[in-house]
């Protein structure tokens, strides 16, 4: 009793590992192109107003990327997949550069 006992609790953690591991966000739009939509002033204020509720969000990206947006500033993209990371960076990196008001929108409304 006491071996079947040990057991469960051994398959009970490894499950609960694997789960916990592979709590990601869907990879559904991993081959998003961030860089052309930041580039292009009209998407990139599409993109901005969707994300700050100040319009509509148009899009399955736009409605996917505000899903996951503020969670991954918060918690460093803990539940990123790799190019979501990347995608996260070259964001990061371009608001800082070319547009740092609407950077610290975002930073103030994922702390809201």
């Amino acid at each position: 009793m006491a071996r079947l006992s040990i057991i469960i609790a051994i398959i009970s953690v490894a499950l609960t590992y694997t789960y916990a591991a592979e709590e990601l966000y869907a990879a559904t739009f991993d081959d998003f192109d961030i860089i052309d939509v930041l580039n292009d002033a009209k998407k990139e204020e599409e993109f901005f107003n969707c994300f700050i509720d100040a319009g509509p969000c148009m899009t399955d990206r736009q409605n996917f990327f505000k899903g996951i947006f503020f969670e991954a500033l918060q918690n460093n993209c803990k539940k990123c997949t790799e190019k979501q990371k990347q995608l996260m960076n070259l964001m990061k990196e371009w608001y800082t550069q070319h547009n740092p008001d609407h950077w610290e929108v975002l930073l103030v409304k994922s702390k809201a």
